[in-house]
């Protein structure tokens, strides 16, 4: 299989459009677009696709984050943090345009993310993020873009993920984690694209 995006290309930085924050004083909010991507190659049994993007390099403790005169150390243990699920993409689906699933940042997170007929979308990490604050804090479903800390020393990678399955549906209910995506997938994936794109909110280290 092969994925594609015509806002950025692998292992090369991802537009601020797409993202949640975008550099300001030190940040501010950004666009927040889901990106073009497009995928083609599934092999002969595909009856659905299974789309995901996750950052891998997020700080695993929150001491330093995003606070003036320090720094995240690069040494420090990473874990993931979640953007996009979405499962039981129909086997037509090939495509999706710039901003097709989110094109701005709801406070809250959004009820009903848009996605191709039949799609069920899971739950990403800004749910936890944000939780305990008192504008934001809600369920965040669908696609919510890049926002690195400011101070981190490290450029985040954003692992954009296609699977072709060979079932048509999951059996996942809106809000699903990515645990229970892993789950429903296991043994029913016939292939994988992959498209990494690079992010960072710190001048100081360019994406």
């Amino acid at each position: 299989m092969q994925l594609r995006s015509d806002n950025f290309q692998h292992g090369k930085p991802i537009p601020p459009t797409l993202a949640f924050a975008k550099l300001g004083k030190p940040v501010a909010l950004s666009d927040n677009r889901s990106p073009h991507l497009a995928w083609k190659d599934a092999p002969q049994g595909t009856q659905s696709f299974v789309l995901t993007c996750i950052d891998t390099d997020v700080p695993s403790k929150p001491d330093d984050v995003n606070k003036e005169g320090r720094t995240v150390p690069a040494d420090l243990p990473r874990v993931e943090f979640v953007h996009w699920l979405m499962a039981n993409i129909p086997v037509e689906c090939g495509e999706l345009t710039e901003g097709a699933c989110s094109d701005d940042i709801t406070p809250r997170g959004k009820r009903q993310p848009y996605g191709p007929p039949g799609n069920v979308q899971g739950v990403n990490s800004y749910t936890d993020w944000f939780a305990g604050d008192v504008q934001m804090e809600g369920t965040y479903l669908g696609y919510d873009g890049p926002c690195p800390p400011w101070n981190d020393s490290l450029v985040h990678h954003y692992h954009f993920r296609v699977y072709a399955l060979d079932v048509p549906r999951l059996p996942l209910e809106e809000g699903f984690s990515l645990e229970e995506l892993r789950a429903a997938m296991a043994g029913h994936v016939l292939s994988e694209a992959l498209l990494t794109g690079t992010y960072s909110l710190n001048p100081n280290v360019p994406a």
